[in-house]
């Protein structure tokens, strides 16, 4: 029973034991799922699935698998359409009327939800009967009555379907493309305190202040230390223009969360397209003679920065390889792969996050070449939760 499903789940990419696969047979069994298809889906997700990053694979195999069968509560659309109008609001007089007291056991009140979805074929609003608005019906919203069901308006009593057809829990995934606020929670990471600063102390020692209090018979003595500051210098390079189109809003994401952290010493921008050549432009439009001279970046910034290049590295071989491979501007008589071997020898630190890498994927493209070698000269990663995490620790790790 259900073994095409334990497939659909392999294949979404959930790691189903035959443990949980068993002790979910079990449970339906024993009727766990009380006939629903809403308790079905729960309850698989409760058994099947370990972590909430998960929840969104699950969504679309329950999706997958149960999409033809008939969902006995799922609201008429013409009924539908009435209960979602704005500006619904309860009715004062339908308040008094109606109790906010009264109470039923809920699996009376789905049975009866149910009979009224067969019986009902227009739009009610007021009474406490049918499904509606403003009255003290079980069903609808807008109205009076504690434990009923609401249909429609701000929330609403809808399908698993419904649910995992929003797609909920995709911004759970660790796989999934970041956001600002992922990037922003990834980034506190990229921090490294010092107090190595000729300031006074000002800030408060917690730990010597507990110490010292314990050594003072339980009075009081607060202790101070000198303000730690963010020692972290920071240096983003940017792939602008070309392939890097579909990518713009996830770059500007990951740009606006490194500028509103405060936590960096230093942070500068600069930007390229598809290859670092002999200059780096000021800007995201790449602007011909808008640009910085690589070899004055090195200048202005110190083997200790910490340096991200964010690119799909999708660029003709000769690009990379040719001392002319730069057709947007000079070369200064070094091929880009050059220019990149300077770059990693430059800083000690150095990653490069790839919105399309998928490690360890064979060279059968043209284009993949140039990012099989990049991938050589740096640590690459692609830009997911998982790939920013692995990224930062290699930049705060030791060696």
């Amino acid at each position: 029973m259900f073994t095409e499903f334990f497939y659909v789940l392999k294949d979404k990419g959930l790691n189903v034991s035959m443990t949980e696969w068993i002790t979910f047979m079990d449970a339906l069994n024993k009727n766990l799922s009380e006939s629903s298809l809403d308790v079905l889906y729960y309850l698989g997700r409760m058994i099947l699935v370990k972590t909430e990053s998960d929840y969104d694979k699950y969504d679309l195999a329950f999706m997958e698998y149960f999409k033809n069968i008939k969902h006995t509560d799922e609201v008429p659309e013409n009924i539908m359409k009435f209960l979602d109008k704005e500006g619904m609001k309860p009715d004062e007089q339908n308040i008094a009327l109606y109790g906010y007291d009264q109470k039923r056991d809920m699996n009376e009140t789905k049975r009866m939800f149910r009979e009224r979805i067969t019986e009902q074929n227009s739009e009610h609003n007021g009474g406490n009967y049918w499904i509606g608005t403003s009255g003290g019906s079980a069903f609808g919203h807008s109205g009076r009555n504690k434990g009923g069901i609401r249909v429609g308006g701000k929330t609403g009593m809808r399908s698993a379907f419904a649910v995992n057809g929003e797609r909920k829990y995709v911004d759970f995934r660790h796989d999934k493309t970041l956001d600002i606020r992922q990037f922003q929670v990834a980034f506190r990471k990229l921090r490294q305190y010092s107090s190595k600063l000729d300031v006074p102390e000002t800030e408060l020692d917690l730990d010597k202040t507990i110490d010292s209090t314990c050594n003072n018979g339980g009075y009081l003595k607060l202790e101070y230390m000198k303000p730690r500051k963010n020692t972290v210098k920071l240096l983003l390079l940017f792939d602008c223009g070309g392939t890097m189109y579909p990518f713009m809003e996830l770059c500007n994401s990951l740009f606006q969360a490194v500028h509103k952290a405060n936590h960096f010493k230093e942070v500068k921008t600069y930007y390229f397209h598809n290859c670092i050549y002999s200059k780096v432009y000021k800007t995201a439009e790449c602007e011909y003679g808008d640009w910085i001279d690589i070899e004055e970046v090195f200048r202005l910034t110190d083997k200790d920065y910490k340096v991200i290049i964010v690119g799909d590295a999708q660029m003709a071989p000769e690009e990379l390889f040719d001392v002319n491979g730069n057709y947007r501007g000079p070369n200064d008589g070094k091929s880009g792969y050059e220019w990149n071997m300077m770059l990693s020898k430059k800083y000690k630190k150095i990653i490069w996050l790839n919105p399309r890498y998928h490690a360890g994927l064979s060279s059968r493209l043209t284009w993949m070449e140039a990012e099989d070698t990049l991938s050589q000269i740096y640590h690459m990663y692609p830009l997911t939760v998982d790939g920013l995490k692995e990224g930062i620790k290699k930049l705060m790790s030791p060696r």
